[in-house]
């Protein structure tokens, strides 16, 4: 038989034991992936400054980081305690599950186990939101039009919403119900101050949302939380003011829009008016929106809307070349201008970007150009086309 000296034998052993604990992290690892998004209780076995250590059971810890506690949260060894698995991270020495008592899908989570609805599939939370430890908002939608999706998480005599909110820490939940209609869901999202109107702004994802006077303390919330869970939880950012601010906003963008159709197009104020009553609010829509929405408008017919989109694309053309920053080496050659197709505003706009010539036209992909107003994928391409014929092929022969 072979003998083995004191230091092949310790670092056999220390080998083995290496060996097991890393099979008993894959096979930890391997029962947990699957948990992920999940509630998962422990008993806290140490608690260090920065975490603690959950004792999960069968030789599996996870960490709560402070960040990841209740505000003013304190916890001793041998606690029970449950939170949120949110991530596992097989490459961290130490813990590997990493556990949140913040993060808003607890919320849900909690709401889960609570109202068997959800389970159930008959009732949804969409969506969730949450000022750890002090306030929160979800929404929630029914599949049953027979069941009230806000009473049935609020439970007889409110058992459901306040089991939830003594898991965490007397956190404040409001039950908001969820619509599809975006402006809907926000109103639904601000309670429990009443809004009075509200503008949508689809192409900035914003919405101004507006009270009245007496009650814009409540909307905003204390530190801005009332408006900042609602946007949270509807995805909008949000503008909270009284009517009358609103009212003056509204006239304010109102005035600037009629001075620029008024100076733009060369028109009175009271055809200006009409155009922005249609919701007219720029001169590009001015020039470039297809002509049967301007023929919409009562009392124009086609030979006035040539003659606006003429004005609008004029006026477009001047302001870009007053431009300094478009001025600056920017001037498109005669030859560019005077290619087969071009236009006046096109020639400036790309020469705005560093295209003056034909040459420099030619060296374009259709993607670079397509962009800019007047073009789209086969026109641009036939500009560099034309370009390259006069500037490649010509040189040639």
């Amino acid at each position: 038989s072979i003998k083995f000296d004191r230091i092949t034998t310790q670092t056999a052993k220390q080998v083995i034991v290496q060996k097991v604990r890393e099979a008993e992290r894959q096979q930890m690892i391997a029962e947990y992936e699957d948990k992920v998004g999940e509630l998962v209780t422990g008993t806290v076995k140490k608690v260090n400054r920065d975490n603690i250590i959950i004792d999960l059971g069968n030789n599996a810890e996870g960490v709560i980081y402070r960040d990841d506690m209740l505000p003013r949260e304190t916890f001793r060894p041998g606690d029970r305690v449950r939170g949120l698995l949110y991530v596992i991270r097989p490459e961290a020495r130490g813990a590997q599950l990493f556990i949140s008592r913040t993060h808003p899908d607890m919320l849900v989570e909690l709401f889960r186990l609570e109202v068997p609805e959800i389970a159930e599939e008959t009732l949804e939370i969409k969506s969730a939101a949450r000022d750890p430890g002090s306030r929160a908002k979800i929404a929630v939608k029914t599949n049953d039009k027979r069941l009230d999706p806000v009473g049935a998480c609020v439970g007889m005599r409110g058992s459901r919403v306040q089991a939830v909110s003594g898991e965490l820490g007397g956190e404040r939940v409001d039950i908001v119900l969820w619509d599809e209609n975006p402006a809907q869901f926000v109103i639904n999202a601000m309670a429990p101050a009443e809004v009075a109107s509200i503008v949508v702004d689809e192409d900035s994802n914003t919405m101004d949302v507006a009270v009245e006077a007496d009650n814009l303390a409540q909307a905003i919330g204390r530190s801005g939380q009332n408006v900042r869970l609602a946007s949270q939880l509807t995805g909008w950012e949000l503008n909270v003011m009284t009517v009358d601010d609103l009212n003056k906003k509204h006239e304010e963008e109102n005035a600037k829009v009629l001075n620029l159709f008024t100076a733009g197009l060369d028109i009175d104020e009271e055809f200006a008016s009409v155009l922005v009553d249609e919701g007219f609010t720029t001169l590009e829509e001015v020039a470039y929106v297809p002509a049967s929405e301007l023929l919409a408008v009562e009392g124009l017919d086609e030979e006035m809307v040539e003659e606006l989109r003429n004005r609008a694309r004029a006026f477009l053309t001047t302001r870009a070349l007053a431009n300094e920053e478009s001025l600056e080496g920017a001037e498109p050659t005669e030859a560019l201008l005077n290619l087969e197709g071009m236009s006046k505003h096109v020639a400036y706009v790309l020469a705005s970007r560093g295209v003056t010539d034909l040459e420099e036209l030619a060296e374009q992909g259709t993607d670079d150009i397509s962009d800019i107003d007047e073009l789209d994928e086969e026109k641009a391409g036939a500009l560099i086309m034309a370009a390259r014929n006069i500037v490649w092929f010509s040189e040639e022969e």
